[in-house]
């Protein structure tokens, strides 16, 4: 499970996320607040489809779009670079794949 979220998200982070979103997702870079918001919000909701298909789980779906925002938008204002953001990213990815494997799996 943590494999095939990880493939995914690779996928999802690098060729599905194009130059628009990645400069327009960014607050420092983006050319305006509206941009920003749709920006961030089409590549979350691309990484939270994508938690969804591979875990079948809407409710992980939901955190993961909060999750990826959140932590995207204090990397894109400059909190940490890029290991500690694909580090927090695939932590969230390990933390479902447990989630689903243990006794919460009913929960999620």
């Amino acid at each position: 499970m943590f494999f095939a979220l990880a493939v995914f998200h690779a996928l999802a982070d690098f060729p599905l996320q194009g130059d628009y979103i990645a400069r327009q997702k960014n607050p420092a870079t983006a050319d305006s607040g509206n941009e920003m918001v749709v920006a961030l919000g089409a590549h979350s909701l691309i990484h939270a489809g994508a938690v969804w298909l591979v875990t079948g789980s809407k409710t992980l779906g939901c955190v993961e779009l909060v999750l990826h925002a959140v932590i995207d938008l204090a990397k894109g204002r400059g909190k940490f670079g890029i290991l500690t953001d694909q580090i927090l990213h695939l932590s969230c990815k390990a933390l479902y794949a447990a989630l689903l494997a243990g006794s919460l799996r009913n929960l999620v």
